[in-house]
């Protein structure tokens, strides 16, 4: 029979003897099904730890998956670089000018929370190493797109436009300290990563209090505090509300209050303000 009740057909074996009226077969199929118990509210109020731990299983926090899994299908403008222990890449909706991730592949600490993985020593000096070494990559870009217009970077301009250059050039400004490495609290994807962001905080993708308190109070935690105190507040984030508090311009320290369009044109201005130095 169909699964369409509409244009089912009957075989012979489903008509009456001695007559052409048919039998209902949908209806005695029904009838003589058991009726199934309805599901207690206990049990729907229970998450289903299986398919949790299905590895088929797929939301949206899951998405770094596949730049873990197959980062060789990516270009260059997405993904930075990458090895058998870890993947660079930077960041799709980025919250400030120049926005990395730092992902590692090893498939015993990728689905750990960053306080847990992190309490292996071995594992976190790998970690920082890369970290740092992606920091240095990050600060060579911000020197390409800001160093013509920062004060700090003329005398280097200058010693570059000399023919033939000198052999030693001037330090220019240090634009490593310009970065933050960090991993959040509450991280807002599965797979494990670390954050290796300008600090301008200037971005379309900033968008609400969440996307700017993230990065701008101690719900960042930077990747050189570790391995944390046990008794470190930081791994309390919802008790110390860091994402609820007040705006703060992450450069002169001046509050806004709850206006977040307000802190928005204003971290245009540092941001302007910031890349001249």
């Amino acid at each position: 029979m169909s699964g369409n009740q509409g244009d089912s057909e009957l075989s012979p074996e489903e008509i009456k003897p001695g007559g052409s009226e048919k039998r209902d077969a949908f209806t005695e199929l029904l009838s003589s099904r058991p009726k199934q118990r309805k599901p207690s509210p206990e049990k729907l109020s229970k998450p289903h730890t299986s398919s949790l731990r299905n590895p088929k299983s797929f939301s949206a926090r899951d998405g770094l998956g596949a730049y873990i899994a197959n980062p060789e299908s990516y270009p260059s403008s997405v993904v930075i670089s990458h090895d058998s222990n870890f993947v660079a890449i930077h960041d799709m909706f980025p919250k400030s000018s120049l926005h990395l991730l730092l992902l590692p592949r090893d498939q015993t600490k990728t689905h750990l929370h960053p306080f847990d993985a992190f309490e292996d020593a071995e594992f976190l000096a790998k970690v920082k190493a890369q970290v740092y070494k992606l920091r240095s990559h990050a600060a060579a870009e911000l020197r390409r797109k800001y160093g013509k217009c920062s004060a700090q970077e003329q005398a280097r301009q200058e010693a570059l436009s000399l023919e033939p250059p000198p052999d030693e050039l001037p330090a220019g400004r240090d634009w490593e300290k310009e970065i933050i490495c960090g991993v959040h609290a509450v991280p807002s994807m599965n797979h494990l990563h670390v954050h290796v962001i300008a600090v301008d905080r200037y971005s379309e993708r900033l968008k609400h209090r969440k996307h700017y308190n993230s990065f701008a109070t101690p719900f960042l935690v930077p990747i050189g505090d570790f391995p944390l105190a046990p008794d470190d507040e930081r791994r309390h984030p919802t008790r110390e509300g860091y994402l609820k508090r007040d705006f703060v311009c992450w450069r002169c320290g001046k509050g806004f209050g709850n206006k977040f369009v307000e802190l928005k044109k204003h971290l245009e201005q540092e941001f302007e303000e910031w890349k001249r130095l």
